[in-house]
């Protein structure tokens, strides 16, 4: 009797082939709209269908148009204005929203490396840039993204989500779009990267002092001694993935 996943007439001990992942919905409306942009020839300013049009249209839930509407915000695609929608920022198209970005799971320590190479580089000139440019706003937004880590962290010992938040914050008070764009791009590869970290609770633990003296560094505007404490962070991480993956 052949059993679920082996193709007809295979031996009986041929391996079974894999089956489908379940369609990325999300991703599947994103590209509909980048189609429906372009084809429409929408620009800067126009505004893009109501949730409810998008629902009927797609054939979706609310939940799925939210999630992708929420990728594109972070992206800096596109600008949601109570009681008026949403708004496009800037024109996109199926062939240019995303940046190609593909990690294997199956191999973590390769995953997580490749990530932090691309990290390091955005998110230390992020932190420098941010030194300088930073408002007050700015400051009190990443002081409270900060306050929220360190409160998890305390209570749980870790805080990954609210890392994740922290940087972000980081990367606004850069007032360079293309910093949260690029991130936005490189989120579910970021996440990956704090869902399993080797199924450790203390993975990147010793950094977590050093993002305290980064927000310091921040609010005194020295750029250098950002850098250093952003590459210190990075340090650590590279130093957990190379002892925890042995």
């Amino acid at each position: 009797m052949r059993t679920r996943g082996e193709l007809p007439g295979a031996p009986a001990t041929r391996v079974a082939i894999a089956t489908l992942p379940p369609l990325d919905r999300g991703k599947q409306v994103m590209e509909a709209l980048a189609d429906y942009v372009e084809r429409a020839a929408l620009k800067s300013g126009d505004r893009l269908p109501t949730e409810r049009e998008l629902m009927a249209a797609l054939s979706v839930g609310r939940s799925t148009i939210r999630e992708a509407m929420g990728r594109f915000e972070a992206l800096g695609v596109t600008e949601t204005r109570k009681g008026s929608g949403t708004y496009l920022l800037k024109p996109i198209s199926a062939g240019t929203i995303h940046l190609p970005l593909s990690l294997d799971a199956a191999e973590l320590r390769d995953g997580l490396l490749h990530t932090l190479e691309v990290r390091r580089g955005i998110e230390a000139e992020a932190s420098m840039v941010a030194a300088r440019r930073r408002t007050v706003d700015d400051l009190r937004t990443i002081e409270e993204k900060l306050i929220e880590m360190e409160r998890v962290h305390l209570a749980t010992g870790t805080s990954g989500p609210e890392d994740l938040a922290f940087h972000l914050a980081v990367y606004d008070a850069t007032h360079n779009p293309l910093f949260r764009q690029l991130l936005g791009q490189m989120r579910e590869a970021f996440e990956r990267f704090w869902d399993h970290p080797f199924d450790r609770q203390d993975f990147a633990r010793r950094s977590f002092p050093y993002h305290r003296e980064l927000f310091d560094a921040i609010v005194a505007r020295d750029a250098d001694l950002a850098r250093g404490k952003t590459l210190k962070i990075l340090e650590i991480v590279e130093e957990d993935i190379e002892e925890m993956s042995k």
